[in-house]
């Protein structure tokens, strides 16, 4: 069986089609976010105003990707919202007027890092109560585990039983007076 060639070995013909398949899976995974403003009819003339519009876009939250700017989307109301902007610089707006356009049209949301206001006090609250809730069921679980490890506490010594006794309670550790 020396002929036959082992797909699993570096040397047999499962090798290449490994490759092939790593290679397919990289290029498929590569970033597309440089292509976002691919077609040049959406770019801005001028590069100092396109540059702008890029920085600016890159505040601007995609609302359907929503963990993605604007600018490295490729979803068609990311294409919309860049238009917008880049018309919105065109116009003279100043990027806090752009962002305030925006912010009065789809809420605190599209913004990167939304203000801190009442309406937005979850959004910023969730991550810290997130890591305290966590913290808390660490000292939980350890402290749990600490009275575990001690195991049951020692019996009570004869004396022990007649002080109870003599104050009317029951022995504590199972047996009886």
């Amino acid at each position: 069986m020396r002929g036959i060639a082992n797909p699993r070995t570096p040397t047999g013909g499962g090798a290449k089609v490994r490759a092939a398949l790593l290679t397919a899976a990289l290029l498929l995974l590569a970033p597309l976010h440089a292509l976002a403003v691919s077609n040049p009819a959406d770019m801005l003339s001028d590069p100092a105003q396109e540059a702008r519009a890029r920085e600016l876009g890159r505040d601007i939250r995609c609302m359907v990707c929503q963990n993605q700017s604007i600018e490295d989307s490729e979803v068609g109301l990311a294409r919309d919202l860049r238009l917008i902007v880049r018309e919105r610089i065109t116009a003279g707006d100043s990027d806090e007027q752009v962002k305030s356009f925006l912010r009065a049209r789809y809420g605190d949301f599209v913004l990167m890092k939304p203000p801190f206001a009442w309406s937005t006090a979850a959004l910023w609250a969730t991550p810290v109560v997130a890591v305290l809730a966590g913290l808390g069921l660490i000292l939980a679980m350890r402290r749990r585990a600490a009275v575990t490890a001690a195991g049951a506490p020692a019996p009570l010594t004869e004396d022990e039983r007649k002080r109870l006794a003599a104050l009317g309670l029951p022995p504590q550790d199972g047996t009886r007076a």
